[in-house]
């Protein structure tokens, strides 16, 4: 009876552990326009009148010929690299960045 339970709650724990791992993941974002310049380790996207100048390395997936003057969509995400805590102000109790303006 116990191994019965056990076999019919393992696709349930399966699929919690698996939402877990998907959810961890960051958003993912895109920008499309004409590439202005590129290197093994960056590539460089007008859009507007804004350069976006997003990282890459060996590991990015490029389908056909990548040059400058080619209009690409990049798929990339937000990944903090550091995060550096701040103390908060003990005269207000208040981080500097919440304080009322007067």
């Amino acid at each position: 009876m116990l191994e019965l339970k056990a076999l019919a709650l393992t696709p349930l724990a399966l699929l919690a552990l698996t939402g877990g791992l998907y959810a961890a993941q960051a958003k993912t974002y895109q920008v499309t326009g004409p590439v202005t310049a590129l290197t093994n380790d960056a590539i460089t996207v007008q859009k507007g009148k804004d350069l976006w100048e997003i990282g890459r390395d060996s590991s990015t997936k490029v389908s056909g010929e990548l040059k400058v003057g080619e209009r690409v969509t990049v798929q990339y995400r937000l990944s903090a690299t550091e995060i550096a805590v701040k103390p908060v102000s003990a005269k207000s109790g208040q981080s500097p960045s919440k304080k009322k303006k007067k």
